[in-house]
């Protein structure tokens, strides 16, 4: 990470940088005599052109998407190359409408972004890497009130993009096909296999106000292996800056940036103050807490295959990640960690013009899969295992401890807040032939076993970080906090599929799961295609799903801090929790229904139209921010203890039972915590359209268009334990009405995308249209959303907005071309949090300009970029 004149540290890791780089040259110089190669060769190598045969959704050989009984997208080649920032997310949500993704996380929930379909949480979608599961990350999302929070799911952004032959995305429920967590889809990347063609590329862009400045490079190249074989390798490093949003902290200035007169009663602590806040870096924008953070990410990625006979192929694949990363925090004043002595001379102020905290990671990501594939007797069988970990650690830096400087008269400014670890072990049996049974086509008979081993791991930190209240910004994990756990999985299914008739395919799936720590549970599929003829079908799929809590939902434990407040995420299967009345977590259990029909009207047209339904019950949500105690007169200053008032003894009991010391002098105290919170009903309608036309001497263009509407609404709200309850505050449910409107109304109902490609001989235009309904959310001073005398609740509403994005192309020969663009190219902003009386911001933060942060297009605005891309 970058290195700070505030005293950041710098962390590097023995395989970053260079000896990626390193790698990336010598593999282009050994395939330097290979770039005459024809221009077949070239055109297969840069992904003009993908199969249209699928793999995910159905045990079949075959199976064309266009044919498939369940809504089937695939993002290709040429798609996955034209989007500006170099990332998978934004590849799929670009070309998907019912795909989204979180654009901007606070604290370490920025540091690991996540996807999710159809308007459900990222951990209701599978992600799979060549069929095979892909290990989730050891970051879990803990904001509360986002649309996003209680994520673990795989983390896209460890899958280079050059390594991908294309993307298929199954938009229907899968969990008795492809296990747990696939409740919303799949979505399965499937690698490259080229045995000889290469290519490198490097991307550079930033955003249109100079900031989050983006590099990355590339190199993909394919090996033969004795003629028996491939190997694939691919390598790539990305790095991305800070990026800043909003203008002076209400704390101190006013909407016009002039600084506010001292507040505080106390002559030596307004001397310091007034003296140091002038002098803080980027004055008078000194806080930094609205933008992207900083990271630089090394990816390796292989993939393999040898034959060892006819009919049996070894294969393997596996990848190597690690990043590092920081966010910057809320700013703190001079006086926020010091100890007071009678005149300022004498007084002990470590950060004498205030200090900026950051929260960073350092983390490692791995995975292994090995396996074998064949037939035998007529039996198509695979066998492989697959190992993937995700290994963080935590820091705080550039701050301050006041207990520990109290205690030692020092405190040491960076912080080691410890560790977090997930891990899988999945191995997986899968069979399936075809019997001709006299039905109009075989009847394909498929079954198998999964066996998986799950661990989740937290690490306390260094003696500093958690001592006392611990680090301003990212208290250490303490010893209440760390502990490992573990659970093993053990799932069977059966699939059987054919055409009774000719034009009718159904497809018929169970699978019986048993988890080590839950229990048994059945869950069956049944899909139907009717096609009248060549035209013209209807499809349709009823299902049922069941999803087990991460360990992460159930165990994860830490304390936030801000300027504000101090909330403490409780393990849901804690005896903390258990005080404060809250039950240990259950499965979700979801039935879906899907019902639409494909259409291809005229030559090179074709239309889907699916609607859907997904009934969830027990859904694991969190909490929100549900409050133990707050300041009677809130304010932007510190809180005197005199003015604090409890809101619920049963919070403060459970935050005492499970060890945590906060912060003194904050206006709000309180937990947000996992539960079974809510039955939920997401309900929608996705259509697509593709037109390929032709104009001979004039180019050729690819037309899309995409839609999707989606609107989830609570079916059942469980109610909030009375050990928390107080209706005078308004604290009545277990969802605060910011987290409710995080899961109805903060992801748009409404996504629209229009996208042409056009080309003609060397030039290329990629021109894409993406609109979003509105969305809202409610919040308050609290940071709950609930409305009382003192705390008025705000509905922040972003309207309908098109985002247009917009990539210029021309090849300067076979092998080289080169991309011009933007991103958001008319720079599009969300809409600011408004400003109450007294110079409040309305969901009581500290930065006037804050975007509204739920925004579902980032809060950047427009990126442009340019790469070069060269083919061998």
């Amino acid at each position: 990470m970058r290195g700070r004149e505030t005293g950041q540290i710098e962390m590097k890791h023995p395989l970053a940088g260079a000896s990626l780089l390193t790698l990336i040259a010598s593999m282009a110089a050994s395939a330097a005599n290979a770039a005459d190669a024809t221009a077949d060769a070239t055109a297969l190598a840069a992904g003009v052109t993908v199969s249209d045969v699928i793999v995910t959704g159905t045990r079949q050989t075959g199976v064309k998407a266009a044919d498939s009984a369940a809504p089937i997208e695939v993002v290709g080649g040429q798609a996955l190359k034209s989007v500006g920032q170099p990332d998978l997310i934004q590849t799929l949500a670009q070309n998907l409408p019912s795909f989204n993704f979180q654009a901007f996380g606070n604290d370490m929930s920025g540091l690991t972004l996540s996807a999710a379909l159809r308007g459900l949480s990222p951990n209701d979608t599978l992600v799979l890497v060549n069929g095979v599961r892909r290990h989730a990350t050891a970051n879990l999302a803990v904001d509360a009130g986002s649309p996003y929070t209680g994520s673990a799911a795989a983390d896209l952004s460890f899958i280079p993009v050059a390594a991908i032959d294309h993307v298929e995305v199954l938009q229907d429920g899968a969990a008795a096909q492809y296990g747990s967590d696939a409740i919303a889809g799949v979505v399965n990347v499937i690698l490259k296999t080229s045995d000889s063609a290469g290519s490198i590329s490097a991307t550079g862009g930033q955003y249109y106000e100079g900031d989050g400045d983006t590099g990355s490079v590339s190199l993909n190249k394919g090996f033969s292996l004795g003629g028996k074989g491939f190997l694939n390798l691919t390598g790539e490093v990305t790095y991305h800056d800070y990026s800043r949003q909003g203008t002076c902290d209400a704390r101190f200035f006013t909407q016009s940036c002039q600084l506010l007169p001292a507040v505080s009663s106390d002559p030596v602590a307004n001397a310091i103050d007034e003296a140091g806040i002038p002098r803080a870096a980027d004055y008078p924008r000194l806080n930094g807490e609205y933008g992207d953070p900083s990271y630089t990410t090394e990816k390796l990625f292989y993939n393999a295959g040898y034959d060892l006979t006819d009919e049996v192929q070894l294969y393997s694949f596996g990848s190597y990640g690690h990043r590092d990363a920081s966010a910057y925090q809320n700013y703190r004043a001079p006086t926020k960690v010091f100890i007071e002595g009678p005149t300022v001379a004498s007084s002990v102020v470590p950060f004498p013009y205030g200090f900026d905290p950051f929260e960073a990671i350092n983390e490692n990501d791995y995975s292994f899969t090995a396996g074998l594939k064949g037939k035998s007797i007529g039996w198509n069988w695979n066998l492989s295992s697959t190992y993937g970990d995700d290994h963080d650690n935590a820091y705080t830096l550039n701050s301050g401890n006041l207990s520990y400087l109290e205690a030692f008269g020092r405190t040491p400014t960076n912080f080691h807040d410890g560790s977090f670890e997930a891990s899988e072990w999945t191995s997986d049996l899968d069979l399936n032939r075809d019997f001709a049974v006299g039905l109009a086509s075989p009847l394909n008979v498929a079954f198998g076993g999964e066996v998986r081993r799950d661990t989740f791991a937290i690490g306390a930190g260094d003696f500093a970080s958690s001592y006392g209240a611990g680090a301003q910004s990212f208290p250490g994990f303490t010893p209440s906090d760390q502990g490992a756990h573990a659970r093993i999985n053990y799932s069977a299914y059966i699939d059987l599929a054919g055409d009774p008739i000719t034009g009718l395919h159904l497809d018929a799936a169970g699978r019986f799961e048993h988890y080590s720590d839950f229990g048994s549970t059945e869950i069956g599929k049944l899909t139907a295609r009717y096609d009248f003829n060549p035209m013209f079908a209807l499809r349709g799929t009823v299902s049922t799903g069941f999803r087990a809590p991460t360990l992460a939902e159930e165990y994860y434990s830490a304390t936030n801090v801000s300027i504000s407040a101090a909330a403490v995420q409780l393990p849901a299967n804690s005896p903390a929790a258990a005080l404060a009345g809250f039950q240990p977590l259950k499965p979700e259990k979801s039935t879906n229904y899907s019902f639409g029909f494909v259409a291809h009207p005229v030559d090179r047209l074709q239309i889907a139209v699916d609607a859907y339904e997904i009934d969830i019950t027990d859904r694991i949500v969190n909490s929100g921010f549900l409050l133990g105690s707050e300041c009677s007169a809130p304010a932007n200053g510190p809180c005197p203890a005199a003015d604090l008032t409890v809101i619920s003894p049963g919070v403060n009991a459970a935050i005492a039972a499970h060890g945590n010391v906060l912060d003194t002098g904050i206006s709000y105290t309180g937990i947000s915590i996992f539960a079974n919170a809510a039955d939920t009903r997401t309900r929608g309608v996705e259509a697509t359209a593709d037109y390929a036309s032709d104009f001979g001497a004039w180019g050729h263009v690819d037309w899309s268009a995409g839609f999707n509407y989606n609107e989830t609404a609570i079916t059942k709200l469980r109610p909030l334990p009375a050990q928390v309850t107080n209706a005078a505050a308004g604290q009545t449910q277990i969802l605060t009405p910011t987290a409710l409107s995080a899961l109805t109304t903060a992801t748009p109902r409404e996504k629209v995308i229009l996208g042409a490609y056009y080309s003609l001989a060397k030039w290329s235009v990629n021109l894409r249209e993406t609109v979003y309904g509105p969305s809202s959310q409610l919040v308050s001073v609290d940071g709950t959303g609930a409305s009382y005398p003192g705390n008025p609740a705000t509905d922040l509403k972003i309207p309908v907005t098109g985002i247009t994005d917009l990539d210029l192309g021309y090849r300067l020969t076979q092998a080289l071309r080169l991309d011009v663009g933007a991103n958001n190219l008319f720079d599009q902003r969300p809409p600011t949090v408004p400003v109450l009386a007294g110079g409040q911001l309305a969901d009581g933060e500290h930065v006037y300009g804050e975007p509204d942060q739920f925004s579902p297009f980032g809060i950047n605005g427009g990126y442009y970029y340019g790469r070069v891309t060269y083919d061998f």
